[in-house]
């Protein structure tokens, strides 16, 4: 069976992680099963960029990427040409390093609303 490493993240997997992946499953059902807890706003249909992850390892392993990811990922915080929505990327019999952006556009904004001063009435 492949691996996924889980390189380290600040609030989502602070120690990394590595476990044993399911081939045929989405490194985002495969992280959420092994208690990595991944952003999917969309309930994982390619509707939104909060799943992003960056394949440092195996990515020329996963199933090809369809033109909606593509579109989806231009709009992704830190995009590069190893990223993949997680939900849509596939798992197959290649060991996989994933690092998880520091941020998500849901991520910063909601960075961004704690940092807000309270509203006074």
């Amino acid at each position: 069976m492949p691996t996924i490493k889980v390189l380290p993240h600040e609030h989502l997997c602070p120690n990394g992680a590595e476990f044993e992946a399911q081939p045929g499953m989405s490194i985002c059902d495969n992280l959420l099963q092994h208690q990595v807890e991944i952003e999917h706003a969309c309930e994982k249909v390619a509707a939104c960029t909060t799943c992003h992850v960056i394949v440092r390892q195996g990515y020329h392993s996963l199933n090809d990427i369809e033109d909606q990811e593509e579109d989806l990922l231009d709009m992704a915080w830190g995009l590069t040409s190893m990223s993949r929505l997680s939900c849509q990327a596939i798992v197959a019999d290649d060991d996989l390093v994933i690092e998880m952006p520091k941020y998500t556009k849901s991520r910063q904004r909601r960075l961004a609303l704690s940092r807000m001063p309270p509203l006074h009435p």
